[in-house]
């Protein structure tokens, strides 16, 4: 899987190069009104810009300058004649006043996009007003994505910084053959529903390369979600990478053929984490490998968790219908925050089968952590610090 993964990031690197170096057409924001100022509302320029580029016959280039340039909710919809490339040397910025935004959900909008590529660039979403909206317990919007993709397909996104997203920073929703590369989501600690990067109902996604701290998950990955490859990632502070929470609702698309590789994770509240509700689904998670990985400081280093039933609300009593198997942990060494660095609390109606532990060595406060299991099945090897309950 891994290396199948890799050469499909060789290749696909190669084609996006060739699609920039055959770009004949060239549509800057500017021409078209834009205003690097950071504070004329430069919407409509910037839609402009991306017509004209999305009806030209050639590869064309949406290029925007150096300079702040104000953005309100924007959808940049397709399908295009040609490959399109959005060059960022400038920053995205979202108005101060977060309720200008909506309740849409989203700040800058792709869909129904082929071949795009998204190159360089910061976003700015401004996001302290609507956090302390939500903290203050007030009728609040519902809080925007940064970046989305909607049914999306040979996507590249590299280079870019989010900061301070009201919500998500990026999202890779109903896509395929999507590739996020050296890309950086900012925010506060204690920011709400940060997720750095969120992966849902797509095939293909390649993550690698980036540096995610945020108040949420660094990635999250949600339901139908296959074929995925997550190398090289710096994560924290946040609540580390998660497969969930899934099965929320009976009818559910599982996850499977998911990789995360050398990577590191610093102060996070977790490390890797399968998360399900405690409530009846036909989901499920298979064919999972994690390897290559360090914790330093993580309060739940290797965490499965079946038993999610956020304020005790539609799921006591009850337990995941989500079938976990075929995961397996190797080569995670490093320090846990707390004494239980391995967690596994699995459904009590479907175990977790398949689990595979070799080679972990995770120490809290320099002696040996401890590990607990429940409802699981699976074997261990090699040096194993905690001890195995597998």
């Amino acid at each position: 899987m891994a290396n199948f993964a890799v050469s499909f990031v060789a290749l696909f690197l190669f084609y996006i190069f060739q699609q920039s170096k055959a770009a004949s057409a060239s549509f800057n924001v500017i021409t078209f009104g834009a205003k690097p100022d950071g504070k004329t509302d430069s919407t409509q320029p910037f839609l402009k810009a991306w017509s004209a580029a999305c009806n030209s016959a050639s590869p064309s280039i949406v290029y925007v300058p150096r300079g702040s340039y104000l953005l309100k909710a924007i959808v940049f919809t397709g399908p295009c004649k040609n490959k399109i490339r959005v060059q960022i040397d400038g920053t995205l910025v979202a108005p101060t006043d977060y309720r200008a935004l909506g309740n849409s959900g989203y700040w800058i909008l792709f869909i129904k996009v082929n071949r795009v590529s998204v190159f360089g660039g910061t976003l700015d979403a401004r996001g302290a007003g609507f956090w302390a909206c939500r903290k203050s317990g007030l009728n609040c919007p519902v809080g925007a994505r940064s970046m989305t993709f909607n049914w999306a397909n040979d996507i590249l996104i590299s280079g870019l910084t989010s900061i301070n997203s009201q919500s998500m920073h990026l999202v890779i929703n109903s896509c395929n053959n999507v590739l996020v590369r050296n890309v950086r989501a900012i925010a506060p600690d204690l920011s709400p529903n940060t997720d750095g990067i969120h992966v849902q109902v797509s095939t293909g996604v390649t993550i690698t390369g980036s540096t995610l701290q945020t108040g949420d998950d660094c990635i999250s990955i949600g339901p139908s979600t296959r074929n995925m490859l997550m190398s090289n990632i710096k994560c924290g502070p946040g609540h580390g990478i998660s497969i969930g929470s899934l099965g929320k609702d009976v009818n559910e698309g599982g996850v499977q053929n998911i990789t995360l590789t050398n990577s590191i994770f610093s102060g996070s509240d977790n490390g890797v984490r399968i998360k399900s509700w405690a409530r009846p689904s036909n989901g499920f998670v298979r064919n999972v490998v994690y390897q290559n990985l360090i914790m330093n400081n993580v309060r739940n280093p290797i965490i499965i968790d079946q038993n999610y039933c956020p304020n005790n609300q539609g799921c006591p009593r009850q337990s995941s219908g989500v079938k976990i198997s075929q995961v397996t942990f190797r080569n995670i060494q490093g320090t846990s925050a707390t004494p239980e660095a391995v967690k596994f609390d699995c459904s009590s109606s479907n175990p977790c089968s398949g689990i595979r532990l070799q080679d972990i060595k995770l120490t809290y406060m320099n002696k040996a952590a401890t590990s607990s299991c429940k409802n699981i099945g699976g074997t261990s090897s090699g040096v194993l610090m905690p001890q195995s309950c597998v």
